[in-house]
Protein backbone atom coordinates (compact mmCIF):
# COMPACT_ATOMS: atom_id res chain seq x y z
CA UNK A 1 0.00 0.00 0.00
CA UNK A 2 1.36 3.65 -0.94
CA UNK A 3 0.87 5.97 2.20
CA UNK A 4 0.99 9.54 0.10
CA UNK A 5 1.40 12.70 1.84
CA UNK A 6 -0.31 15.45 0.03
CA UNK A 7 -1.81 18.75 0.98
CA UNK A 8 -4.65 19.80 -2.06
CA UNK A 9 -3.73 22.56 -4.72
CA UNK A 10 -0.18 22.31 -3.84
CA UNK A 11 2.86 20.83 -6.03
CA UNK A 12 1.46 17.67 -4.30
CA UNK A 13 -1.52 17.73 -6.88
CA UNK A 14 0.62 16.42 -9.50
CA UNK A 15 1.18 13.05 -7.49
CA UNK A 16 -2.87 13.08 -6.92
CA UNK A 17 -2.84 12.72 -10.60
CA UNK A 18 -0.31 10.33 -11.44
CA UNK A 19 -1.52 8.11 -8.37
CA UNK A 20 -5.31 8.13 -10.34
CA UNK A 21 -3.57 7.95 -13.50
CA UNK A 22 -1.78 4.22 -12.20
CA UNK A 23 -4.85 2.97 -10.73
CA UNK A 24 -2.34 2.17 -7.80
CA UNK A 25 -4.45 2.26 -4.24
CA UNK A 26 -3.11 4.80 -1.82
CA UNK A 27 -3.80 6.38 1.29
CA UNK A 28 -3.68 9.96 1.95
CA UNK A 29 -2.09 11.31 4.63
CA UNK A 30 -3.02 15.12 4.94
CA UNK A 31 -0.32 17.33 5.72
CA UNK A 32 -2.02 20.94 6.06
CA UNK A 33 0.86 23.32 5.85
CA UNK A 34 -1.79 26.13 6.65
CA UNK A 35 -2.43 25.10 10.18
CA UNK A 36 -0.88 26.79 13.33
CA UNK A 37 2.28 26.16 13.86
CA UNK A 38 2.56 24.57 10.35
CA UNK A 39 3.10 20.90 9.78
CA UNK A 40 4.24 18.77 12.35
CA UNK A 41 8.27 18.31 13.43
CA UNK A 42 7.96 14.23 13.18
CA UNK A 43 7.41 14.59 9.32
CA UNK A 44 10.83 15.55 8.87
CA UNK A 45 11.89 11.62 9.48
CA UNK A 46 10.13 11.78 6.15
CA UNK A 47 10.75 14.62 4.30
CA UNK A 48 13.55 16.77 5.70
CA UNK A 49 12.08 20.16 4.63
CA UNK A 50 8.76 19.27 5.69
CA UNK A 51 7.51 19.85 1.97
CA UNK A 52 4.99 17.85 0.50
CA UNK A 53 4.73 15.65 -1.76
CA UNK A 54 6.34 12.29 -0.26
CA UNK A 55 4.68 8.58 -0.34
CA UNK A 56 5.91 5.52 1.86
CA UNK A 57 5.31 2.60 -0.63
CA UNK A 58 5.34 -0.70 1.96
CA UNK A 59 8.36 1.02 4.30
CA UNK A 60 9.73 2.32 1.10
CA UNK A 61 10.30 6.57 1.37
CA UNK A 62 10.30 8.33 -1.87
CA UNK A 63 10.12 12.55 -2.03
CA UNK A 64 10.86 14.48 -4.43
CA UNK A 65 8.20 14.54 -8.18
CA UNK A 66 10.61 13.45 -9.91
CA UNK A 67 11.78 10.95 -7.92
CA UNK A 68 8.22 10.02 -7.11
CA UNK A 69 7.03 10.16 -10.60
CA UNK A 70 9.98 7.66 -12.01
CA UNK A 71 9.65 5.28 -8.91
CA UNK A 72 5.72 4.84 -9.14
CA UNK A 73 5.67 4.48 -13.35
CA UNK A 74 8.42 1.72 -12.93
CA UNK A 75 6.72 -0.22 -9.76
CA UNK A 76 3.08 0.04 -12.01
CA UNK A 77 5.08 -0.93 -15.41
CA UNK A 78 1.60 -1.94 -16.16
CA UNK A 79 0.02 1.19 -16.62
CA UNK A 80 2.41 2.02 -19.36
CA UNK A 81 3.31 5.64 -18.40
CA UNK A 82 7.02 5.63 -18.75
CA UNK A 83 9.26 3.79 -21.34
CA UNK A 84 11.33 0.96 -20.22
CA UNK A 85 14.58 0.64 -19.08
CA UNK A 86 16.57 -0.10 -22.56
CA UNK A 87 13.95 1.96 -24.48
CA UNK A 88 15.93 5.10 -26.21
CA UNK A 89 12.54 6.87 -25.42
CA UNK A 90 13.60 6.60 -21.47
CA UNK A 91 16.01 9.39 -22.20
CA UNK A 92 13.77 12.07 -23.32
CA UNK A 93 11.06 10.90 -20.62
CA UNK A 94 13.94 10.97 -17.68
CA UNK A 95 15.11 14.61 -19.25
CA UNK A 96 11.71 16.22 -18.69
CA UNK A 97 11.02 14.83 -15.66
CA UNK A 98 14.50 16.14 -14.03
CA UNK A 99 14.19 19.53 -15.94
CA UNK A 100 10.96 19.81 -14.47
CA UNK A 101 12.03 19.60 -10.68
CA UNK A 102 15.73 21.46 -11.32
CA UNK A 103 14.89 23.68 -13.91
CA UNK A 104 11.00 24.33 -14.46
CA UNK A 105 9.99 25.24 -10.43
CA UNK A 106 13.28 26.91 -9.38
CA UNK A 107 12.52 29.75 -12.18
CA UNK A 108 8.93 29.68 -11.85
CA UNK A 109 9.53 30.32 -7.80
CA UNK A 110 12.07 32.95 -8.85
CA UNK A 111 10.16 35.02 -11.43
CA UNK A 112 6.49 34.71 -8.97
CA UNK A 113 8.99 36.16 -6.40
CA UNK A 114 10.13 38.82 -8.18
CA UNK A 115 13.78 37.47 -8.86
CA UNK A 116 15.54 38.12 -12.15
CA UNK A 117 17.73 35.98 -13.95
CA UNK A 118 20.85 36.04 -11.50
CA UNK A 119 23.43 35.08 -14.04
CA UNK A 120 25.12 31.66 -15.06
CA UNK A 121 26.28 30.97 -11.80
CA UNK A 122 22.63 30.00 -11.04
CA UNK A 123 22.99 26.22 -13.06
CA UNK A 124 18.96 26.72 -13.76
CA UNK A 125 19.24 28.94 -16.36
CA UNK A 126 16.36 32.04 -16.33
CA UNK A 127 12.59 31.99 -16.85
CA UNK A 128 12.62 33.23 -20.35
CA UNK A 129 14.89 30.29 -21.52
CA UNK A 130 12.70 27.90 -20.00
CA UNK A 131 9.56 29.56 -21.45
CA UNK A 132 11.03 29.07 -24.79
CA UNK A 133 12.60 25.42 -24.53
CA UNK A 134 8.90 24.25 -23.80
CA UNK A 135 7.31 26.07 -26.82
CA UNK A 136 10.12 24.58 -29.13
CA UNK A 137 9.03 21.06 -27.70
CA UNK A 138 5.39 21.42 -27.34
CA UNK A 139 5.25 23.23 -31.25
CA UNK A 140 7.25 19.92 -32.71
CA UNK A 141 4.97 16.89 -30.66
CA UNK A 142 1.84 17.11 -28.73
CA UNK A 143 3.40 15.92 -25.62
CA UNK A 144 6.43 16.48 -23.50
CA UNK A 145 8.53 13.61 -24.29
CA UNK A 146 6.89 12.47 -27.68
CA UNK A 147 3.89 11.50 -29.52
CA UNK A 148 2.15 9.15 -26.30
CA UNK A 149 1.32 10.32 -23.21
CA UNK A 150 3.63 9.94 -20.56
CA UNK A 151 3.79 10.54 -16.63
CA UNK A 152 6.29 13.73 -17.78
CA UNK A 153 3.55 15.19 -18.86
CA UNK A 154 1.73 14.96 -15.22
CA UNK A 155 4.68 16.85 -13.77
CA UNK A 156 5.12 19.50 -16.83
CA UNK A 157 1.46 20.34 -16.98
CA UNK A 158 1.01 20.43 -13.61
CA UNK A 159 3.68 22.75 -13.45
CA UNK A 160 2.10 24.74 -16.52
CA UNK A 161 -1.26 25.09 -15.16
CA UNK A 162 0.25 25.85 -11.64
CA UNK A 163 2.28 29.05 -12.70
CA UNK A 164 -0.34 29.89 -15.28
CA UNK A 165 -3.51 29.82 -12.82
CA UNK A 166 -1.69 30.31 -9.70
CA UNK A 167 0.70 32.41 -9.73
CA UNK A 168 -0.05 33.98 -13.06
CA UNK A 169 3.35 34.34 -14.30
CA UNK A 170 3.28 31.79 -17.35
CA UNK A 171 2.61 33.01 -20.66
CA UNK A 172 -0.50 32.05 -21.86
CA UNK A 173 0.62 31.04 -25.34
CA UNK A 174 -1.66 28.75 -27.90
CA UNK A 175 0.92 25.96 -27.67
CA UNK A 176 0.36 25.62 -23.56
CA UNK A 177 -3.15 26.51 -23.58
CA UNK A 178 -3.80 23.06 -26.35
CA UNK A 179 -1.60 21.23 -24.49
CA UNK A 180 -3.00 21.70 -21.20
CA UNK A 181 -6.66 21.12 -22.45
CA UNK A 182 -5.30 17.79 -23.65
CA UNK A 183 -4.02 16.96 -20.42
CA UNK A 184 -7.77 18.49 -18.51
CA UNK A 185 -9.26 16.14 -20.79
CA UNK A 186 -7.86 13.04 -19.28
CA UNK A 187 -9.97 10.97 -16.61
CA UNK A 188 -7.83 10.47 -14.46
CA UNK A 189 -7.29 14.19 -14.29
CA UNK A 190 -10.53 15.23 -13.97
CA UNK A 191 -10.99 12.97 -11.03
CA UNK A 192 -7.35 13.43 -9.20
CA UNK A 193 -9.15 17.44 -9.34
CA UNK A 194 -12.61 17.03 -7.64
CA UNK A 195 -11.14 14.72 -5.02
CA UNK A 196 -8.79 17.87 -4.13
CA UNK A 197 -11.53 20.43 -4.42
CA UNK A 198 -13.41 17.97 -2.37
CA UNK A 199 -10.50 17.64 0.12
CA UNK A 200 -10.14 21.51 0.21
CA UNK A 201 -13.86 21.77 0.92
CA UNK A 202 -13.45 19.68 4.19
CA UNK A 203 -10.35 21.68 5.16
CA UNK A 204 -12.12 25.02 5.17
CA UNK A 205 -15.38 23.47 6.98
Amino acid sequence: MIKFYHMPWSRSSGIRWLLEELGAPYELELMNARAPGGLPESYRAIQPNKKVPAIDHDGTIVTERAAITIYLSDVFAQAGLAPKIGDKARAAWLTWLVYSDSVFDPVVAAKAGGIDFMGSRYSYGSFDEMVANLERALSSRPYIAGDGFTSADIQIGSGISFATNILKVMPELPVFQAYLERLQARPAYQRSMALDAELARSMAG
